[in-house]
C-alpha cells in the first residue's frame, strides 16, 4: 500500500509511537487465531497455513477417540477447563455481538470455532458421568520443544468419574455446551439440541458427585489449579442452563443456593478461567434487568456483586479496587496478566449495554455511574492492547507494526512442517528454535500474549512466558469486546454520514496519539490521522470536519471554520492509498468526521 504523506515535523517525540485501534483488523485476528490452537485434522479451509494435522490418536490407549480440541496455550497439552471456559466466552461474545460479527464478515468464522471446541467435549464425554479432561502432561510436554506434528511427548488422557468426580470441570463444560446451544438454536437445531443434551447430564453429574477436579487429576495440579474450588461452576453452569432452556429448574437452583455456594457473599476483584462468580453475577443482573427470572429479591443480592466488581474496574470502591499500571492497564498478577485484562473488559461492555438497555446506572460507594464510563474503561483497556500504550507495542501479534515477534510458542518459534518436514526431537527444539534469537517464522496472527509488568515494560523473549505466551481465554472475552468496539466505530460513523447511498464506508480512518511532551508547563500532544480509500473509485473530493482542534494541522486545505479538504498538491486519492495527516494541541483527540466524499 503507498501512503501519500503531507506534514511537517516539527516536534522531536519523546514517547513511543502508539498503533492505531484498527477494531476490525484486529477482531478479524483475534479470531483467526484459534486455529492456529487446532489439534487434530486440520480442515481444508485452514487459514492459519502454517499448522498441519497433529495428536491424530489422542486418547486411543484409553479407548476413546479424543481428536480435536485446542491446544490451551503456546504448548501441546489439551486442558479441558480452560478449554471450556474459552468455548464458554466465545459463545457469549457470539451471542451478545455477533451481529457486529456480521458486518464484520466473520460470524461464520467465529461459529467455526465455537464447534471445533463443542465437538470435542462431545467426544470427551461419552457416557453422562464420565468426562474426558486433559490430554498429554505438562510435565513431559515442557521438558520438550517441539511442533504439535513432531509431538513425542506422552498423549495419555485423564477423566472424571463418580468416584472420581470434578465438579469445577464437569460444570464449565456444561456452562460452555449450554451457551454453545444457543449459539446454533437456529443454524444447527439439532446439534444445539445436543449440546444441550450434554450440558444437562454434565449438570447433574457436576452436582451429584462433588469434588474438585484437580483431586482426581492430579496431573492438572500444577498447571490448571481450582483454587477456587466448584461452587461457582456449579452456578454459572446453572445459569447457562436457564439461558438455554428457560427451565425454571436451573435459575431456582440459582436462587436457592446463592448463598451457600457463595453467589451472594463473594465481592470479586477477577474473573478468569478459574474464578466464575463475577461473571456469573453479570449474567444474574441481565436476568434481573430483563424482568425474568424468579425471586427478584436475591438476584439484586447477585447485582450488588456484580457492581462491586464494575465499581472496582473504575476504581471506585472506598476499600478494594484493581489495580492499574502508570499507563492505564488493569493489572492482577506478573503470569499472563492480559487475561484478567480482556476478561474485565468483557464483563465490563456487556454490563454496560445492560445498563443502557434499561435506563439504570451503576451505583459506586463514590457515586453513581453512566454505563458510558463502563464502555469507555473497557475501551481503553483494548485500546491499549492494540498499541495506545506508553511502549507504543501491540501486545496482538500480527495486528499494528509493532507486536512480540518472539512468543513462548512451540508452534510459531519452530518452522513451519509444511515448509520444513524433517523431524524435530524432543531437546533438539530447545537448541534450535527455543534459543534462536531471531522473530518467530510463523507469525500466529491474534495472538494476545501476557503482557506488560506492573510498570508497562515488556521483554520480547521467548524464555519469559508469563509476558510472551498467549493462550485462548486470553482471546475469547477480547472476541466480543472487539466486536463491540468495531460495532461503536461503525455506528459512530453512520451517524455522521449523509443519509442516502453514501461511500463512507469506503474510507477508513485511523486516528493515533504518536507522542506527548510537557513545554513551559503544559501539556502537547501530536496527532496522526490515516485515512486509507477503500473503494476500487477514484475518490475526486474530500471534506472533513475536524471538531475540538485547539493547534495547528498540517497536511490539509482549510475550507472553512472547522472544515479542510485536500491540499492544493493533490487532486485525488487512488484506491488502496492513503492521505496522511497530522495536528499537535493540548487536549484529548479533536473529533474528524467525513462530511462529504465524492468518487469517480
Amino acid at each position: 500500500m503507498e501512503v501519500v504523506y503531507f506534514f511537517l515535523f516539527l516536534v522531536v517525540s519523546t514517547m513511543s509511537v502508539s498503533a492505531s485501534p484498527d477494531y476490525l483488523t484486529a477482531l478479524r485476528s483475534s479470531i483467526l487465531f484459534f486455529e492456529g490452537q487446532r489439534s487434530g485434522f486440520l480442515p481444508v479451509n485452514q487459514r492459519a497455513a502454517w499448522r498441519s494435522h497433529s495428536g491424530l490418536k489422542d486418547g486411543f490407549d484409553q479407548g476413546v477417540n479424543l481428536v480435536g480440541g485446542y491446544y490451551d496455550a503456546g504448548d501441546n497439552v489439551k486442558f479441558g477447563l480452560p478449554m471450556a471456559f474459552t468455548i464458554t466466552m466465545l459463545s457469549w461474545s457470539v451471542l451478545e455481538y455477533g451481529h457486529y460479527m456480521r458486518m464484520a464478515g466473520e460470524y461464520g468464522h467465529a461459529l467455526q470455532a465455537i464447534k471445533w471446541g463443542t465437538d470435542y467435549f462431545i467426544k470427551a464425554h461419552p457416557q453422562p458421568n464420565i468426562l474426558w479432561g486433559e490430554v498429554g502432561d505438562g510435565g513431559s510436554d515442557h521438558y520438550c520443544w517441539q511442533r504439535p506434528e513432531d509431538m513425542t511427548t506422552s498423549r495419555r488422557a485423564y477423566h472424571i468419574s463418580e468416584s472420581n468426580p470434578g465438579s469445577d470441570l464437569a460444570g464449565e463444560t456444561a456452562a460452555a455446551m449450554a451457551a454453545a446451544s444457543i449459539v446454533f438454536r437456529h443454524s444447527r437445531p439439532s446439534y444445539s439440541k445436543l449440546l444441550v443434551a450434554h450440558a444437562e447430564q454434565l449438570f447433574q453429574f457436576a452436582d451429584t458427585h462433588r469434588g474438585r477436579y484437580d483431586s482426581s487429576m492430579k496431573v492438572a495440579r500444577m498447571y490448571y489449579a481450582s483454587e477456587s474450588g466448584y461452587n461457582d461452576e456449579l452456578l454459572w453452569a446453572a445459569f447457562w442452563l436457564y439461558e438455554a432452556t428457560a427451565d425454571e429448574r436451573y435459575i431456582n437452583y440459582a436462587v436457592d443456593n446463592a448463598q451457600n455456594l457463595g453467589g451472594t457473599g463473594w465481592a470479586m476483584t477477577e474473573f478468569s478461567w478459574d474464578v466464575k462468580y463475577a461473571g456469573l453475577q453479570v449474567l444474574a443482573t441481565k436476568i434481573l434487568l430483563q424482568g425474568r427470572g424468579s425471586n427478584a429479591e436475591v438476584l439484586k443480592q447477585y447485582q450488588s456483586k456484580a457492581e462491586f466488581f464494575m465499581c472496582a474496574c473504575l476504581q471506585k470502591n472506598q476499600d478494594k479496587n484493581i489495580g492499574r499500571t502508570s499507563g492505564g492497564l488493569i493489572y492482577k498478577r506478573a503470569w499472563n496478566n492480559m487475561q484478567y485484562v480482556t476478561s474485565a473488559s468483557f464483563l465490563m461492555t456487556v454490563y454496560s449495554d445492560y445498563l443502557s438497555k434499561s435506563h439504570q446506572h451503576l451505583q459506586c460507594p463514590t457515586g453513581q455511574v453512566g454505563g458510558n464510563e463502563l464502555l469507555n474503561m473497557a475501551k481503553s483497556q483494548v485500546d491499549y492492547i492494540l498499541g495506545n500504550n506508553p511502549r507504543g507495542t501491540s501486545y496482538m501479534v500480527g495486528v499494528g507494526s509493532n507486536y512480540p515477534q518472539k512468543i513462548h510458542h512451540r508452534g510459531a518459534s519452530i518452522v513451519s512442517y509444511k515448509v520444513d518436514s524433517s523431524f524435530i526431537a524432543c531437546r533438539m527444539g530447545y537448541e534450535t528454535w527455543f534459543s534462536y534469537g531471531s522473530a518467530d517464522p510463523n507469525i500466529h496472527v491474534g495472538a494476545v500474549v501476557g503482557g506488560p509488568d506492573e510498570n508497562d515494560n515488556y521483554a520480547d523473549d521467548r524464555a519469559d512466558f508469563e509476558q510472551s505466551e498467549p493462550a485462548t481465554y486470553n482471546n475469547a472475552p477480547l472476541v466480543g469486546v472487539l466486536a463491540r468496539m468495531y460495532g461503536l466505530s461503525t455506528t459512530y460513523r453512520s451517524q455522521h454520514s449523509t443519509p442516502a447511498a453514501s461511500p463512507l464506508s469506503r474510507l477508513y480512518i485511523s486516528h493515533i496519539l504518536t507522542s506527548s511532551w510537557n513545554f513551559e508547563g503544559r501539556r502537547y500532544y501530536r496527532y496522526e490521522v490515516n485515512i486509507k480509500n477503500n473503494s476500487p473509485r477514484m475518490l475526486q473530493f474530500l471534506k472533513l470536519t475536524v471538531e475540538g482542534l485547539k493547534g495547528p494541522l498540517w497536511g490539509l486545505s482549510k475550507s472553512g471554520p472547522a472544515t479542510f479538504a485536500f491540499p492544493p498538491w493533490l487532486k485525488a486519492l487512488a484506491p488502496q492509498k492513503s492521505l496522511v495527516f497530522v495536528y499537535i494541541h493540548q487536549a484529548p483527540k479533536a473529533t474528524i468526521t467525513v462530511s462529504t466524499s465524492v468518487f469517480d
